[in-house]
């Protein structure tokens, strides 16, 4: 039952739904949550869910790949959890979360958390960066921890055992190797040159390390016999981890609940309206970084967020019952995949463009950068044809992002009252362009990429060269022309540049290809 309430609630987040009921039940949690008189009742739990980590970890718990780490993550996990039951146990039952909370929210979480806390030492664990359980716990692990502590006790047995060394043995010790156990360890004596020089009686010589002999005695096997291998006792620890994550794992299923995390960007305000009216296919142009990516994301996330029955960050919003969110927004390639970037664009394009209905939301962001220009355009004009043309009911609430300012000026789309066309407003104040990240109607007719890479910090050389020059000839159809032969100087410059980046070590951490880069091939600009 734990398990099954707790995968519901995760799955919040995976499932939009259109079951208004659904919605209702959600919308009253949020609703009490946002009442002032419960703010704090709100931080309670906001502060205890904000301990709250992955619960995969139970699965490298399942493999034995558990780390320090993961047990003080694991503890902060449950107890935080016990805490927000015992919080939630005091809120009104009538809301059924908070009803199922009290009573999916087991006695395990409570018995976990005091397993752990009982059994775990944190302090020594993460200075040792080992698992290390308490005193208290094993009494074989404690009463060898007591004896290997004793300094004193290992000092009076090496006493004892000069008393039956060869006079010449001017003093003894005895250590601890791992894996190998206790030794009696002597200076190495002038005499000593020859292997068989090393005998000595009642001793087995074991090896020489650094002018000293070490041997096993009757004595050092019997604190073998006695205390064992201390790794023994890492054995004994690693036995007793054993254990305690077969307790756990038994009672995992009070464990899996959803993590949330709060988080509160701000942003300038912006309206959405589409309907038939208003313009189901709104298209925006602006110049990169303008916001127009964002504005997408915002009217995305707000329906998302109703779809699961949150509040949503708005002053009012009157949002239908949407079947189905596309986008192609983001694209990255993988191997993995095996398919390019603009294939991937196509894909999700072509789920939009077969999918969609009217009563779906659409948000487009630069489609078609994956080819060339020509190409790229040409798409992007016949998917908005496609939608533009079909009957007004059966078209979605489409966004689209493009700086394709050729689709409007050069009449690529057909004339239809569900076009609407949006920009986000800017200011050029001199050579700086300034956002205001506010939303508008209108068109966008340049991209103002000299301003903006201005702004990313280009030398101007290249601005110039490569925004003011290049591309207004080759936008204006005329040629052209070559930069001025390379000085000599210029030459010699370049090739010293060429060798100091051959002779650099790339697999040596200590070079800093950045500060190289800067220095010398952008020495005026600046940090």
């Amino acid at each position: 039952m734990q398990v099954q309430i707790w995968l519901q609630k995760a799955t919040w987040f995976l499932r939009p739904t259109q079951d208004l009921a659904v919605l209702r039940r959600r919308q009253e949690v949020i609703s009490f949550f946002t009442c002032p008189q419960n703010s704090d009742v709100q931080s309670t739990l906001q502060s205890s869910l904000r301990n709250i980590r992955n619960i995969p970890l139970l699965h490298r718990m399942s493999l034995s790949h558990t780390k320090v780490t993961d047990w003080q993550s694991l503890y902060k996990t449950v107890y935080s959890a016990v805490c927000i039951r015992d919080t939630v146990r005091h809120l009104p039952q009538s809301i059924q979360l908070f009803h199922e909370i009290s009573q999916g929210f087991s006695e395990d979480l409570h018995q976990i958390a005091s397993i752990i806390s009982r059994v775990v030492d944190f302090e020594t664990s993460l200075a040792e960066n080992r698992f290390t359980i308490k005193p208290n716990v094993d009494p074989a692990i404690d009463e060898k921890r007591r004896m290997m502590g004793l300094s004193d006790f290992l000092t009076e047995i090496a006493r004892k055992e000069l008393e039956y060394l060869d006079a010449r043995v001017p003093s003894c010790c005895v250590i601890y190797i791992p894996l190998i156990g206790f030794l009696l360890s002597i200076p190495r004596l002038p005499s000593m040159v020859e292997r068989e020089d090393f005998d000595m009686s009642g001793l087995d010589f074991m090896f020489l390390s650094e002018d000293r002999l070490h041997y096993r005695s009757q004595r050092t096997k019997e604190l073998d016999n006695l205390l064992g291998d201390l790794h023994c006792d890492i054995r004994m620890e690693t036995a007793v981890m054993t254990q305690l994550q077969n307790t756990i794992l038994e009672r995992s299923g009070s464990l899996y609940h959803p993590l949330l995390e709060l988080c509160s960007p701000v942003f300038v305000p912006n309206s959405f309206l589409s309907s038939e009216s208003q313009g189901r296919v709104k298209i925006i142009t602006g110049p990169n970084s303008s916001g127009k990516s964002i504005y997408l994301k915002q009217v995305g996330l707000i329906v998302f967020m109703a779809l699961i029955g949150s509040d949503v960050p708005a002053k009012e919003a009157e949002i239908g019952l949407v079947d189905a969110i596309f986008t192609r927004m983001q694209s990255r390639e993988s191997v993995s995949v095996g398919l390019s970037t603009f294939m991937i664009d196509l894909n999700q394009m072509a789920q939009a463009l077969n999918n969609s209905t009217g009563n779906s939301l659409v948000l487009i962001d630069e489609f078609g950068k994956g080819t060339n220009t020509v190409d790229g355009l040409s798409l992007l004009a016949a998917s908005i044809s496609h939608w533009l043309r079909k009957s007004p009911v059966d078209v979605p609430h489409i966004l689209l992002a493009t700086n394709f300012h050729s689709l409007l000026q050069m009449d690529l789309l057909p004339s239809s009252d569900l076009l609407s066309l949006l920009t986000l407003e800017t200011v050029v104040d001199g050579d700086e362009l300034v956002f205001l990240y506010q939303l508008k109607e209108g068109i966008c007719h340049s991209s103002y990429a000299a301003n903006i890479a201005t702004l990313a910090g280009l030398p101007v050389g290249v601005v110039k060269r490569g925004v003011e020059q290049v591309s207004e000839l080759y936008r204006t159809g005329r040629v052209i022309k070559p930069l001025d032969k390379v000085s000599s100087d210029e030459q010699a410059n370049c090739r010293s540049v060429v060798e100091k980046f051959l002779n650099l070590d790339l697999e040596d951490k200590a070079v800093d290809l950045h500060h190289f880069m800067k220095k010398e091939l952008l020495p005026s600009g600046g940090d």
